[in-house]
């Protein structure tokens, strides 16, 4: 059988984020046949300027972010809420991978959104600000998938994620809706050459 490849961006920089434990937690929970490969190089990535988007002169960071999406079969964003919103360093990976518009790595790529976050919500805000940013730079937004854990700081003080009944059960939820979405495009991919063989 063929591996599926998730890309995990997380969102949080910080030393012993409790996004980064999601992050693991989903990975040791990954399905057979699905590799979940977390980039650990947000903070790296210089802020987007168009000036240096060009060929020859890409940051490594950026050119390795790039490659890593247009290999993977799915992203799956990990963000914590900074003031009501996306953090900096993972705005500014989509914004990298958005370009060229049209044409960029995130272009009809299924993407979701899942975090942590200290407040009662689990930062649903940021999650949604997220999902517009990639719906718009062109990724296949999987608006169904929730998985917002509140309380982060006080929940995963002495429990990681990946003991947490709750949570791994939510992540099962996360895998069955990325794979709805693989098979979804196998139909379309079929469909299209069914059509094509017609014509």
């Amino acid at each position: 059988m063929t591996t599926n490849t998730v890309l995990t961006l997380v969102g949080s920089l910080r030393a012993g984020s409790t996004n980064a434990q999601l992050a693991e937690a989903i990975q040791l929970n990954a399905p057979e046949q699905v590799e979940v490969l977390i980039h650990e190089s947000l903070g790296n990535i210089p802020f987007y300027n168009e000036d240096i988007d060009v060929e020859g002169q890409i940051p490594a960071a950026a050119a390795a972010l790039r490659a890593a999406a247009n290999d993977a079969d799915a992203l799956l964003l990990v963000t914590p809420e900074y003031n009501g919103t996306v953090p900096a360093p993972l705005k500014n990976a989509i914004d990298w991978l958005s370009r060229p518009f049209g044409a960029g790595a995130l272009s009809g790529k299924p993407t979701a959104v899942v975090g942590t976050a200290f407040g009662q919500y689990g930062g649903v805000w940021a999650q949604d600000e997220a999902r517009k940013a990639v719906g718009i730079a062109g990724a296949k937004v999987l608006e169904d998938v929730k998985l917002a854990v509140p309380g982060s700081m006080v929940r995963f003080a002495e429990v990681h994620p990946k003991d947490d009944a709750e949570v791994v059960e939510q992540i099962k939820g996360v895998f069955e809706a990325l794979a709805a979405a693989r098979a979804g495009e196998a139909d379309e991919a079929g469909e299209a050459t069914r059509a094509g063989e017609a014509a």
